[in-house]
């Protein structure tokens, strides 16, 4: 099989499986060591040896490649393959049947560690109709948030793949978006002549997050308000495991919150980040009394975690949302209909 493609397919698995980093982009920096080479010349280094003295090819992963240009399906991915099969949840099989696409993921451009093409090429194989892409915004700036100058080039990158994938069937269509900062203000962090261009406006608090009660509604509520926000991200702001430690939940007017979520038509994310799961269930309840519509994402920053969706549609059955109150089920014309109002 093609090397490049079996090392890319390895780090999958692995971000699937939630890996430790170094070991992902060991097969990442691999493929992209080779991958500028002929498949020709590939194998001719591979079957000398002298592609162990390249930058960037260790043991495993020269064997990885050796045994792709010998034809097989190199043994460790194959034995990835076997584990992979299996779902990540127990449970939400009749959700995550009915998803078709994700409203929350991450590129290299802001502090995702892949290329926005290898995203879109991911979601391709898990069958996605469509994607949306919400980087970050200009205050978080630990996350390499995106500039006017930036955003506006990455529109351009957005149309050039949506124009190459020409609506042909299978392809995945990718979604112009943003992962907005709702500022202490309560104000949006983008310019609003942006924001206009965007399918998609995804807003979070990601700073002060210990703050009172009263501090925090204000603040949610004035990002709910906001005439550009669709979805209202990982609400409460929890960690509840991995490898950044634990995080409280914010403390806020839940109800007031929800209520305006489901008068100003903001969906409330079910984000499936393991290390998430937010909001809790009881606050899933919640909004789903209060009226409120739902958008389960991966929060993807890797190709593999957009299989993430399948924590949130076990979430989402398991609270027994309906999947008519699931955006991301929705065809995309409709979503996007909906997204515009």
């Amino acid at each position: 099989m093609d090397a490049v493609a079996a090392l890319n397919e390895i780090a999958f698995w692995l971000e699937r499986g939630r890996a430790a980093t170094f070991k992902v982009q060991a097969f990442r920096k691999a493929a992209a060591a080779i991958g500028s080479l002929p498949p020709d010349e590939v194998a001719a280094r591979a079957r000398t040896g002298r592609l162990k003295s390249m930058k960037g090819i260790g043991d495993r992963t020269f064997q990885v490649i050796q045994q792709a240009v010998e034809g097989s399906v190199p043994e460790y991915l194959a034995d990835l393959r076997d584990k992979g099969a299996a779902p990540l949840a127990a449970g939400g099989a009749s959700v995550r049947n009915a998803l078709r696409g994700d409203l929350h993921s991450h590129s290299d451009w802001s502090d995702g560690g892949s290329p926005i093409e290898a995203m879109v090429a991911a979601a391709e194989v898990l069958g996605r109709e469509y994607l949306a892409l919400t980087d970050h915004s200009p205050n978080l700036t630990i996350a390499n948030g995106l500039s006017v100058e930036r955003l506006t080039d990455q529109l351009d990158v957005v149309d050039a793949i949506n124009a190459a994938a020409g609506g042909e069937n299978g392809k995945v269509r990718l979604l112009a978006g943003i992962e907005v900062d709702i500022l202490e203000s309560g104000r949006l962090d983008q310019e609003p002549e942006m924001l206009d261009r965007l399918d998609i406006v995804v807003a979070s608090v990601h700073s002060k997050l210990r703050a009172d009660r009263k501090t925090m509604t204000e603040r949610m509520l004035g990002g709910i308000t906001a005439p550009h926000t669709n979805i209202l991200g990982h609400c409460t702001g929890r960690l509840v495991e991995g490898g950044r430690g634990t995080r409280p939940q914010s403390e806020f007017d839940a109800a007031e919150v929800f209520a305006a979520c489901a008068e100003n038509n903001v969906a409330v994310e079910i984000n499936s980040r393991p290390e998430r799961q937010d909001p809790p269930d009881n606050l899933i309840q919640l909004a789903l009394e209060a009226g409120c519509l739902f958008s389960i994402d991966s929060d993807a920053h890797a190709p593999g975690q957009l299989d993430f969706l399948q924590y949130g549609a076990e979430r989402a059955e398991r609270n027994n949302v309906p999947l008519e109150r699931i955006i991301t089920t929705w065809p995309v014309d409709k979503l996007l209909e909906w997204a515009a109002k």
